[in-house]
């Protein structure tokens, strides 16, 4: 795989979006906070108790409520101005970091949690093993990612608005991940017992220009490599923009929510029987009566 291949986002991109929507992501904490309840309430899927937890991007939100589970939180994001968010009040912890790089010893924390964080990074299962290694044995990965899904109505209505007026399209909403992979990455990265599974949400705008608000305001525009620099055309954004669906006078957004759950590896943990190892034949458990 060569180098250009591996650089599908622009990571100073994404770090300058991030920064400029630290002052107004508080208008789609909702937003965030929901996604986030749905991952952590996965904490109470298991009897295992965490103490120390690493908070991923989760610009000012997750932090917040894994203290009020009583865990100590350092946070991490790739914005030094988001960064300073997650780490306002008392006892909050936060360092700006790139997920690509993280800074933490082996064994750091007992818990990691990245709500919606990871989807602009180059080198995911690299991430993953970092993040991966700085857990203690028998330590516990949360991580939500939008999956291929998300955001469909406004790719679909760009595409085309774009190819009609101009005879071509250029990337302009993120590639996301098939669920299907998910696990796949998990289980690559060296984690153990890993699940995914999909949570969809669908968000009903009054205009869709509420939409591309709500995308600014968490930092979600468009950050790939590959996109095209140059000032739209004036037509574009109302084009597409008319032609997104449209329901009872409003305009309903997939949000479409890859929930992964992992573990670092521990002795304790249950293990797969060795191969050949079984005593009962599959033929005979089968077999017609």
């Amino acid at each position: 795989m060569s180098a250009m291949s591996m650089h599908v986002f622009d990571r100073t991109a994404v770090r300058r979006h991030r920064d400029r929507a630290a002052a107004r992501v508080e208008g789609v904490a909702d937003v965030l906070r929901d996604v986030g309840d749905r991952l952590l309430d996965r904490l109470d899927d298991t009897t295992r108790r965490f103490a120390r937890a690493l908070d991923v991007g989760g610009r000012g939100v997750i932090a917040p409520m894994l203290r009020g589970r009583g865990l100590d939180v350092v946070s991490c994001d790739l914005s030094p101005a988001m960064a300073a968010r997650a780490g306002a009040g008392a006892g909050a912890a936060a360092v700006a970091a790139d997920e690509e790089f993280l800074p933490f010893a082996p064994g750091s924390f007992d818990l990691v949690v990245a709500n919606l964080s990871l989807h602009w990074v180059n080198d995911l299962p690299g991430a993953l093993i970092q993040l991966r290694m700085a857990l203690a044995p028998d330590g516990m990965f949360l991580a939500s990612l939008p999956a291929l899904g998300t955001l469909a109505e406004l790719r679909t209505a760009l595409t085309d608005a774009e190819a009609a007026i101009t005879g071509g399209a250029s990337p302009r909403v993120s590639p996301f991940p098939d669920l299907r992979d998910c696990a796949g990455l998990l289980q690559r990265a060296g984690f153990t017992l890993p699940v995914a599974d999909a949570e969809d949400i669908t968000l009903a705008y009054a205009t869709p220009f509420a939409l591309l608000r709500d995308l600014r305001a968490a930092g979600e525009t468009n950050a790939v490599s590959l996109r095209d620099r140059r000032i739209p055309h004036r037509d574009l954004f109302p084009a597409a923009l008319s032609a997104l669906p449209d329901k009872d006078g409003r305009h309903p957004i997939t949000l479409r929510v890859a929930m992964l759950t992992g573990w670092s590896p521990a002795p304790s943990q249950p293990q797969p029987a060795k191969r050949g190892s079984g005593q009962v034949s599959l033929t005979n458990v089968f077999k017609d009566d």
